[in-house]
């Protein structure tokens, strides 16, 4: 988990899972492409712990898999 992946090597590999990424390229619209990822799990919560004890200087956390139609999104 140590090299740097774009995004289709991340959804690849983490399939359905929460992914914290360390350093995240983006694009101008803010738009992950890809960076380092520093840990991942199906539980969304066990991630959000990761980041409080890693604590990164600059992270991003996303979810792979899709969403239920029946799930509400905060933005």
């Amino acid at each position: 988990m140590n090299k740097e992946m774009t995004m289709q090597e991340i959804e690849s590999l983490y399939e359905s899972e929460w992914v914290l990424i360390e350093n995240p390229k983006t694009d101008e619209e803010l738009k992950i492409l890809g960076g380092k990822v520093i840990y991942h799990s199906k539980d969304r919560d066990e991630v959000y712990r990761k980041v409080v004890s890693l604590r990164p200087k600059r992270s991003a956390v996303l979810y792979t898999g899709e969403i239920p139609e029946d799930t509400a999104v905060v933005l």
